[in-house]
């Protein structure tokens, strides 16, 4: 089986001096593809570069959490990635040559009707990289590796940057906006003088490598502690042959992350042989770090996933909470750029984002310092909401308990259209656009909104001209008896919530702040 082939070389795709794109976007790992995706399906003229010749190798972060697979299922992505990827095995614990306990370390959640994807999907990460890219060239977008962005400035008209690839000819580039999704190690941000700051973490070295092991079953994450410290683990990667090494604990000076230290580390912590240890596709030194940048947004520059937040990798949190990132950023750039939603809107990125990479951050240290090797649903981001934010308007009352509310994530439910063929809201969910839901016949007024589809859907759930039927009572259980009309943003989050008095006047009015005022009053 081919890994980490996925390999771009420099060429016609960069464009000449003086050409604008409305988004230029600095690094192409999980956060920028995914970045670039959604701003592609909007029809935002987007230039993704990447300094590297081709995608990160390594497995790396593996785990995919179940809002993640709800944001991939509406990028077009999540196929793909069940097919790739599987569940996380039960972790045996080695000693003196067998396996003397075995634990469900990543605990098992059934799925329900408003929760269908309920389990951590163990993806590895070049696979994941690998997958996000198809689906962006899917949709027309492309990556220019081997093009370093080397410098930038910017004014009230947009951002002014300098392109260099490996021959060393430079190039101009104009964009609206620039997006750093470059890392932890950020050329952007450090170009913006933004620091960052967060809690010490313990100095420990960790080697990293995906390796081939003999004689070993892959139904287990093996793992052997050391009397010394540290442990040495393996975990079968889904989709391959190859088993994700970490090989953590007390070394004399910095350990070389060669294939020969890999190869004696394991010989050295586990009950393998030497012969048993084969080849070492990739293999990396880490050291786990935490910190948040003081803000996400100068002028209009922007600074996303790894760029804006390291955190420890326990818990899984890192990739998840950075593609999120995207997903939100991604549908207020095309609203900006393509519908006349006012810049403002963009400021309201930092405000959401930045408290849940803080709460994040403060998870994942919490879970690195414990040592606790149980992950639970609370991991699952699927409690991610903005109840706070500016775009947040909760205007029912005596909401009974349970009810999701303005700023919560929408759940799902399956139902059937009007001719009984079966569907659920993500089917209606799914896409750029935003989705208005009447619940129960509201008798908001379709005329007073934008007709585009592409921009806004109506739904009408009940009521006498319904499009869809709840068969089975899944919607009602999931979104409460009462009517309403709930505006559903496109990142999947409930951004108004109103009663049927008035419900066009309170849809209009939020639409304003989410479209544009343009857009709203042709509607009228």
């Amino acid at each position: 089986m081919a890994l980490n082939n996925v390999k771009e070389t420099f060429g016609a795709a960069l464009p000449h001096d003086g050409t604008t794109v409305d988004v230029l976007i600095a690094g192409a790992g999980p956060t920028g593809l995914a970045l670039a995706i959604d701003l592609t399906r909007r029809g935002v003229r987007t230039l993704l570069v990447e300094r590297q010749d081709r995608l990160s190798p390594g497995a790396r972060g593996t785990g995919v959490q179940p809002r993640t697979q709800e944001v991939y299922d509406d990028l077009g992505v999540l196929d793909a990635a069940f097919a790739a990827g599987g569940l996380y095995p039960k972790t045996a614990r080695w000693e003196n040559g067998a396996i003397v306990d075995t634990t469900q370390m990543i605990e098992r959640v059934d799925p329900t009707p408003a929760v269908p994807y309920s389990n951590g999907l163990m993806l590895p990460q070049f696979r994941n990289l690998e997958l996000l890219y198809e689906r962006l060239q899917e949709l027309g977008g492309a990556v220019l590796f081997r093009t370093e962005l080397t410098a930038f400035d910017q004014d009230s008209a947009g951002v002014t940057a300098r392109l260099r690839h490996a021959g060393g000819a430079e190039r101009t580039v104009h964009g609206a906006y620039l997006v750093a999704t470059d890392g932890g190690r950020s050329t952007v941000r450090r170009a913006l003088g933004l620091k960052m700051s967060g809690p010490e973490l313990e100095p420990v070295a960790v080697l990293l490598a995906d390796v081939r092991v003999d004689g070993l079953d892959r139904d287990h994450w093996h793992r052997w502690e050391s009397p010394a410290g540290g442990f040495a683990g393996l975990l079968p990667l889904a989709g391959t042959d190859y088993f994700q090494t970490m090989i953590a604990g007390a070394f004399d000076g910095t350990p070389d992350p060669s294939p020969e230290t890999i190869r004696a580390g394991l010989a050295a912590r586990t009950h393998l042989d030497a012969s048993q240890i084969g080849e070492v596709l990739w293999s990396s030194l880490f050291r786990p770090r935490a910190g948040l940048v003081e803000r996400y947004r100068t002028g209009r520059v922007f600074l996303a996933g790894d760029a804006a937040h390291i955190h420890s990798p326990a818990g899984g949190q890192g990739l998840n909470t950075s593609v999120q990132d995207a997903y939100n950023l991604g549908w207020k750039l095309g609203q900006v750029l393509r519908h006349g939603a006012h810049d403002s809107l963009l400021d309201t990125y930092e405000t959401e984002r930045r408290p849940i990479a803080e709460s994040i951050l403060d998870t994942s240290t919490r879970l690195h310092r414990s040592g606790t090797l149980r992950r639970g649903r609370d991991l699952h981001q699927l409690g991610i909401g903005y109840p706070g934010s500016p775009l947040t308007r909760e205007l029912r009352t005596d909401l009974a308990e349970g009810t999701p509310a303005a700023g919560d994530r929408a759940p799902d439910a399956p139902c059937t259209t009007a001719d009984g063929t079966p569907t659920r809201l993500f089917d209606a969910f799914r896409g750029p656009h935003f989705t208005l839901l009447d619940l129960g016949g509201t008798g908001v007024d379709e005329g007073a909104l934008p007709a585009d589809p592409a921009l806004l859907r109506l739904v009408r759930v009940g009521g006498p001209a319904p499009d869809l039927t709840d068969t089975d009572g899944h919607i009602r259980d999931a979104y409460g008896p009462d009517p309403a009309v709930l505006l559903i943003r496109p990142d999947g989050y409930l951004a108004l919530a109103a009663p049927p008095q008035d419900a066009t006047a309170r849809v209009t009015e939020a639409l304003v702040t989410h479209l544009g005022a343009g857009t709203v009053s042709a509607a009228r």
